[in-house]
């Protein structure tokens, strides 16, 4: 294994063993962000001196080990195979189902060194096995074996992705660890103390490196414990204030997402935009973003609406961005004039007016639309009804664009995102579903590239690897969404791809790079 100067490149297509899943589990896709906060901008008051743009004032139980499994084969295959024998119900942490995008577009993939050696051993490495309660004190390990703690919402609101994401880490297992790999799954129940227990569970346990867990709260609350036992995390959520030395974040953090997005929308001719968001962390981190990188470009970011992110009428919010009453009046006020010309032209003229519903363009050309899920399609059907035509406004979004059948809705048809290139996490999905029976939600992947990495530096010569030196290489990894890095100050660099959305599926219109550029000192 080499990293440094090279590309610690792993995750290349394997050829998995048969493995049949009896849970069956929903798909859920989306960005972290679960949390509802106060609002920040109540009412949407114009900032003094612009009436269009409008600005947010900020921006013990003890834990219990993952789900047991056993290996069994049957007459009519005779690869191993792993039951999972919990039964899950469904939940609604999201309100996207897994996105289905074209793959048709192909990307050249690069060079890089091959890991076959490590799928072609034929032992089969640790699995899961049932623990009693945590001992308070470290398990005796032996002196080859790398544990690696795997913190879950297995039990509580959260545990049909908790299922899933620990689904997907099990895929990593098999792909690229060896026998010395034992995972530690341990469940956080879905809350920060719990995420506090299971952090101390697992490092009392062994583990040399923390993957997890989800939610931002639970993140910061396992924080000090690994810091204090010098054990380093790769958590899941996309909330960049979680991050610090040696607790990184593998989500999909929407600042890239929108930099990357506004910078190709700026380089495609576009330099007015407007901005409609909820009014949370999430919409004050989209906006700024905006701003910043407009403001970079020397465009402008000409008009703003937030809205409470629990609402589920936005009327009121896209009529005020449209101006539509203003634009309404406009019209009225010129048909009545030309009503009282008896003129041809005036004639002429007023015929041309009966079919519009507003007079007078709007001062943006794209419209960056920072959610998904039912409030987005709530949004984009006001669009043309207060007549912000996407014909004449190009329509932008983030990551929580990215699933399936967008294009449904017409305002959105055409419109432009950023997301990791679907062609990178392709045999994942298929493998996924093949063993398990159902679609992962968006964030299984995550589990999956912490898994594998994880796997690979614990085979490195001398023992495991898990330096800061080493998880900050400069070149990255090539994961299942894409190539990404971690920086030394813990967020993540990924390389993301621009989508455009079609009838049913997403296209490519841009694809995502394939090596960073040098970071600069």
């Amino acid at each position: 294994m080499r990293y440094g100067n090279s590309m610690a490149r792993y995750f290349f297509i394997a050829h998995l063993p048969t493995i049949i899943l009896l849970t069956i589990i929903p798909p859920i896709a989306g960005c972290e962000h679960f949390e509802q906060i106060p609002r920040v901008q109540p009412q949407n008051e114009a900032v003094k001196g612009d009436e269009n743009l409008v600005i947010p004032r900020s921006h013990q139980r003890p834990p219990i080990i993952g789900p047991g499994f056993q290996r069994k084969r049957t007459p009519s295959d005779q690869s191993n195979r792993v039951i999972l024998q919990n039964q899950k119900k469904s939940n609604e942490i999201v309100e996207m189902t897994n996105e289905g995008l074209d793959l048709s577009t192909k990307v050249p993939q690069p060079n890089l060194p091959s890991l076959a050696h490590l799928l072609a051993r034929t032992e089969q490495p640790s699995l899961v096995s049932p623990q009693v309660a945590p001992s308070l004190s470290p398990l005796p390990v032996s002196a080859d074996i790398v544990r690696v703690g795997l913190l879950l919402p297995l039990s509580g609101s959260n545990e049909i992705i908790g299922a899933a994401l620990l689904n997907a880490a099990q895929m990593a297992i098999f792909d690229f660890a060896d026998r010395r790999m034992q995972l530690l799954p341990v469940d956080t129940l879905g809350t920060v103390d719990g995420a506090r227990a299971a952090a101390q569970s697992a490092i009392a346990d062994g583990a040399q490196i923390l993957l997890g867990p989800l939610l931002a709260e639970s993140v910061l609350a396992v924080t000090p414990v690994a810091r204090a036992a010098g054990v380093p995390v790769m958590a899941f959520s996309s909330d960049r204030r979680v991050v610090s030395t040696e607790v990184y974040t593998l989500g999909f953090l929407p600042e890239d997402q929108v930099r990357r997005v506004i910078t190709y929308a700026i380089g495609q001719g576009h330099s007015r935009f407007a901005a409609l968001a909820p009014d949370n962390i999430f919409g004050a981190t989209v906006f700024e973003t905006l701003r910043s990188v407009a403001s970079e470009a020397g465009a402008q970011v000409v008009a703003s609406r937030f809205y409470d992110p629990k609402a589920s009428e936005f009327t009121d919010v896209v009529r005020s961005l449209a101006d539509y009453d203003n634009r309404r009046a406009a019209l009225v006020s010129q048909r009545d004039q030309l009503k009282e010309s008896e003129d041809s032209v005036s004639k002429q003229a007023l015929k041309r007016l009966e079919n519009l519903q507003t007079i007078g363009d709007l001062p943006f050309d794209a419209l960056l639309i920072a959610d998904g899920g039912k409030r987005l399609e709530a949004l984009a059907a006001l669009l043309p009804f207060f007549d912000i035509d996407p014909g004449k406004v190009q329509m932008l979004g983030t990551g929580q664009w990215d699933v399936l059948g967008l294009g449904a809705e017409p305002a959105l048809l055409g419109g432009w995102y950023a997301a990791p290139d679907p062609l990178a996490r392709e045999v994942f999905l298929r493998q996924y579903k093949k063993i398990y029976d159902s679609e992962p939600p968006r964030l299984a992947t995550l589990a999956y590239d912490a898994t594998a990495l994880a796997s690979v530096l614990a085979q490195v010569d001398g023992g495991p690897d898990f330096s800061l030196a080493t998880l900050t290489t400069p070149s990255g990894f090539d994961g299942r969404d894409g190539i990404f890095r971690f920086l030394p100050s813990g967020t993540i660099e990924r390389g993301l791809a621009i989508m455009q959305v079609g009838k049913r599926f997403s296209s490519v219109l841009r694809p995502a790079p394939k090596t960073f550029e040098p970071l600069l000192n």
